[in-house]
């Protein structure tokens, strides 16, 4: 066990830092006490985010940090070496949502490589950059945010119909089995140093919904766009025109959840029981059953099998 019961004092890094969970997370570790670096690829928002924490007497660090480039996460763990000397968590949160339209096979290239270097090799990155400063250290916690499109299950159709990308769900399975094996390895070397995943759960009222507004230019769409880019405002529009309110997770929740769960040894940093679960349940079921994947749903929580027919897709 590596409970940490006093975080006074610690040090706490977070990407994807300058809003959204990262920004709750920073505020919450520096309410317990801790010192907080906040970090982003984004410098505009991050310093507004790292201003706010200090006016509310924060010990607060802002650092420009890119997780597709390793390089530049080695830098961020030398800066934080550098003001700090030492960092006891690790939040490795940055990430980037959906833009791709159609079917898979539809998908821009440059989307799949925008996904994958942030989602995925942004957490291999972090734990590469990082892991060794804490078992050096003989402590530390490691929190990788995963969701339960793609941790669960894939979203068989997306928030605004039709088909929904397969660029994100994929990315957070990936998050998950990242986090499964770093558990195991960091358990066969007998450190203290533990390993956690985070899901959030539920709606939350973020800037991933519109992860196309800060697209980078090295990741720049190759194929004409032939449906409107996202917006959560969207969004609640689509859940509301089918009869749905939309409770949103507040991103507090989601902080206290990260909280408890380092000071329990958590490695699933979950809220309580939710009707989502079910689909870990039904896809148990499906496996030992060879069966269909007939835990697939849809964002509205439809079965996907139930709402092939109606929407032009019947099974054959």
């Amino acid at each position: 066990m590596a409970t940490m019961n006093d975080l006074q004092g610690k040090v706490a890094v977070v990407t994807g830092g300058a809003g959204g969970i990262g920004r709750a997370m920073g505020r919450r570790f520096g309410q317990e006490g801790m010192k907080v670096v906040l970090a982003d690829v984004l410098a505009e928002p991050l310093d507004e985010a790292t201003r706010a924490l200090a006016d509310d007497g924060i010990e607060a660090l802002g650092v420009v940090a890119d997780v597709t480039d390793y390089s530049s996460v080695e830098s961020l763990a030398k800066e934080v070496l550098d003001r700090f000397g030492a960092v006891h968590v690790v939040c490795n949160n940055a990430g980037t949502g959906a833009v791709s339209e159609g079917y898979m096979w539809e998908h821009d290239l440059a989307d799949w490589r925008w996904g994958i270097d942030v989602n995925v090799l942004g957490v291999i990155h972090g734990i590469k950059a990082f892991v060794p400063i804490l078992l050096e250290q003989g402590e530390g916690h490691v929190v990788n945010t995963c969701s339960g499109n793609g941790g669960f299950a894939p979203i068989a159709r997306g928030a605004m119909g039709g088909a929904a990308t397969a660029v994100y769900p994929m990315t957070k399975a990936a998050v998950l089995c990242l986090t499964e094996s770093l558990y195991t390895h960091l358990e066969m070397t007998g450190t203290r140093v533990r390993a956690h995943v985070l899901f959030p759960g539920g709606f939350l009222n973020t800037g991933i919904w519109e992860s196309w507004r800060h697209r980078p230019t090295q990741y720049a769409a190759t194929q004409e766009r032939h449906t409107p880019d996202t917006t959560l405002e969207k969004v609640v529009d689509r859940f509301e025109s089918a009869g749905v309110h939309i409770e949103f997770t507040p991103l507090e929740t989601v902080a206290d959840q990260v909280i408890d769960g380092i000071r329990a040894d958590n490695f699933w940093m979950m809220g309580p029981p939710a009707p989502s679960d079910q689909v870990v349940s039904k896809k148990a079921a499906s496996i030992l059953a060879r069966g269909e994947p007939d835990y697939l749903v849809d964002v509205l929580g439809k079965s996907a099998e139930n709402t092939s027919e109606s929407e032009g897709g019947k099974r054959r």
